[in-house]
């Protein structure tokens, strides 16, 4: 039997908030801290989203920091695009997800798992901030 607690409803508002970000476990564990609830906790209900399959758990290539990204009803079954300089993290657009796996398909005879692909780069914010500084 499962219990919804209330630290459980405040950490999953707080990962719904941040559907279009990976978050760092640091970052998590100081916003639930500031709502006095413990690491212990934190990471006893982040392992029961994962289970649940509302959550996954990422490292990024170079780093040994634990990453999560929530997935709503929609992030289930996309192609996420993650910025390597901020974050941000958005669903590729239906269209390019299927010119993407149409691709890979006849190319690779390989089917994409949308929910465990992520394709890293710089979003336009970024790359833009980047070009600026040079």
């Amino acid at each position: 039997m499962t219990y919804n607690t209330a630290q459980r409803s405040i950490l999953l508002n707080y990962l719904e908030a941040h559907t279009d970000e990976i978050i760092s476990i640091n970052d998590i564990i100081d916003s639930m801290l500031k709502e006095s609830i413990s690491k212990s906790a934190v990471y006893r209900n982040l392992a029961y989203f994962e289970e649940e399959g509302k959550l996954k758990r990422i490292t990024k290539p170079g780093s040994i920091t634990t990453y999560y990204q929530y997935f709503d009803d929609d992030c289930q079954n996309s192609i996420h695009l993650t910025c390597s300089v901020c974050g941000k993290t958005e669903h590729l657009s239906i269209s390019n997800e299927l010119k993407i796996e149409k691709a890979i398909k006849s190319n690779q005879d390989f089917i994409v798992d949308k929910k465990e692909t992520i394709i890293y780069g710089v979003c336009g914010k970024c790359h833009d901030a980047m070009e600026a500084k040079k």
